[in-house]
């Protein structure tokens, strides 16, 4: 196995050169025009050409990398997360919307993940055309440099600590089917995520590490701009009947909102999980009318549950059947995971059993 992860490794540097144009997608996540050889450069083929570390180290972060953790953390299949973006000087994000941040080109984002020591880290960068492009390092054991991925990903390293000793490197498409999934390709990092008005109930919390900044923090470097002063005045929450209403609305809005949500990412599923800073109460009212109510396209193998949502009976909604589920055909979410996450199920479904009021029907 360890020489198969060294061909697979060494297959990098020969997809290099192509890797940069091959991800890049534009502003709408379509496929962008190859740039010119000598517009974009290649990706590096390194973690260390990223701009990530200051020079000559691999553990002492740039000045000018910022770091950050979202109240509302990915489930990761136990992954520890460290996350770091830089904007380029004389630059900001433009705020204006939100919900959907505008990211200047030249915006770059890291993004490491462990199990006991360094993984991977994955690379976000907007390019000089307005497209982006995504690339994932893998660290080798002794923790001194990272090598680019493969686009076809690597289907296991070994990770003692990681469920079954393995893990799995994603590929090129498995980070576009998340990524495109929302206006902004940039996950985890909104209004709603930074807030200072953390939800000390969200599955999986990650306390604040020393300086990592909020969303008042990055206003006031001046690295976001034109956010509406209200929402620094009453930092952006979920809006919900009880704590554990608001930790499953934010659970679901990290692990789901990328793909369902109001921009239709998953063609003819009128099911809206993201939620919204600009208007908490109407997107989380959204959430309820497109769980409730419904019947689910999607059969249980062997029959059971057929509802999105049962109120008062989450044994009896496919939501939180599919979130238990181990078969990679039926689970949810589809990617990322290959173990179910039981807080973030026993979240959903403690908001299924206790906040919700049992209705009469269910309508097709």
């Amino acid at each position: 196995m360890r020489h198969r992860l060294v061909l697979a490794l060494a297959a990098a540097v020969a997809v290099a050169a192509t890797v940069g144009a091959a991800i890049a997608v534009d502003a709408a996540g379509r496929p962008a025009r190859a740039a010119a050889p000598s517009a974009i450069a290649p990706l590096p083929l390194q973690l260390s050409g990223t701009g990530l570390y200051a020079d000559g180290s691999m553990s002492v972060v740039r000045s000018g990398n910022v770091a950050f953790s979202p109240q509302y953390p990915l489930w990761s299949d136990g992954a520890t997360k460290r996350r770091w973006i830089n904007i380029p000087a004389g630059r900001s994000i433009d705020a204006s919307n939100p919900d959907a941040f505008q990211f200047p080109p030249g915006t770059k984002l890291w993004k490491e993940f462990g199990h006991g020591r360094p993984i991977e880290t994955r690379y976000i960068e907007r390019l000089s055309d307005g497209s982006w492009r995504y690339a994932t390092y893998v660290w080798n054991a002794d923790g001194t440099e990272a090598t680019l991925a493969p686009e076809d990903g690597i289907a296991s390293v070994a990770a003692p600590t990681a469920p079954g000793g393995r893990y799995a490197i994603p590929s090129r498409n498995d980070c576009l089917a998340c990524h495109e999934g929302q206006a902004v390709p940039v996950l985890g990092f909104s209004a709603l995520q930074l807030s200072r008005d953390r939800d000390e109930q969200a599955p999986h919390a990650e306390p604040r590490r020393s300086g990592d900044a909020d969303l008042a923090d990055f206003v006031a470097r001046g690295i976001i701009r034109n956010l509406p002063r209200s929402l620094l005045d009453d930092p952006p929450r979920i809006v919900a009947a009880t704590p554990a209403g608001r930790a499953a609305l934010g659970y679901m809005h990290a692990n789901c909102g990328h793909c369902h949500n109001a921009t239709g990412a998953v063609a003819g599923i009128e099911l809206v999980l993201a939620q919204s800073a600009v208007d908490p109460a109407a997107s989380a009212q959204a959430t309820l009318d497109s769980l409730v109510g419904h019947a689910s396209r999607f059969q249980m193998h062997g029959g059971g549950a057929t509802a999105r949502v049962v109120p008062g009976k989450a044994s009896e909604s496919v939501i939180a059947a599919r979130m238990q589920s181990t078969n990679p055909l039926t689970r949810m979410p589809p990617l990322g995971v290959s173990v179910s996450d039981a807080e973030g199920i026993g979240a959903v479904e403690r908001w299924i059993q206790q906040d919700l009021t049992p209705q009469p029907e269910i309508t097709p």
